[in-house]
């Protein structure tokens, strides 16, 4: 009777160990799938930060270069204006850029000669606006949101090689406890093992899931 009863416990403690190697196993290896789709996926992340970052950049010094005209253009035309030299102030004007037009016709309408509390030049006035400006703005933001997003991504992927350890470890008690003689220590090696595996099987499921198909 003895003898039946150790031999059902075998049996039943053999499929348990089991159950824990093959589901842990599995577990081992859906995490480290995700730990690589999350990698990939902060890779094409990074990618696109520095490239908005380098078009920003790029954005940025075409406005730079381009308040550069304007601030030559209209350093000219103010030289030509004191002289009284009209046909050269009309050569300057014609050649301003469209983006320059609005900000110097409403610095003009300000009659800055006669009023003391007009703007300094046409570059202080708010409908002097860059495209190129705006677009360097936007794309920076852009970079920064996939930074942030960079920083996401990484902490799952982490996450995803943790939760790989903590299923690897459950296998080892697993398979461990196959190894042991005496009862008692056999039930608590895998027991920590299914602790364990369980665990991080409920902490595995609070977490994104990346899948391509």
């Amino acid at each position: 009777m003895e003898g039946a009863k150790h031999s059902r416990f075998e049996r039943h403690f053999e499929l348990a160990a089991t159950i824990l190697l093959a589901t842990a196993a599995v577990a081992t290896a859906w995490s480290a799938y995700q730990a690589a789709r999350w990698r990939g996926e902060q890779a094409r992340a990074q990618s696109g930060s520095i490239a908005a970052r380098v078009e920003s950049t790029r954005q940025a010094n075409v406005a730079n270069r381009q308040t550069q005209i304007d601030v030559t253009l209209f350093t000219q035309w103010v030289d030509a204006y004191a002289r009284h030299e009209t046909e050269l102030d009309r050569f300057y004007r014609k050649r301003f850029r469209p983006e320059f037009q609005p900000a110097f016709t409403a610095w003009v309408a300000t009659r800055p000669r006669k009023n003391p509390e007009a703007p300094l030049s046409p570059f202080a006035m708010p409908q002097y606006k860059l495209a190129a400006n705006r677009n360097a703005d936007r794309l920076e933001a852009r970079a920064v949101a996939f930074s942030r997003r960079v920083g996401v991504l990484i902490q799952r992927a982490d996450n995803y090689a943790l939760a790989g350890v903590l299923f690897a470890v459950a296998l080892f008690f697993a398979g461990i406890s196959t190894r042991l003689h005496a009862s008692t220590p056999r039930m608590v090696v895998l027991g920590l093992g299914y602790v364990l595996f369980l665990g991080s099987v409920i902490w595995l499921a609070t977490l994104p899931v990346s899948v391509s198909i």
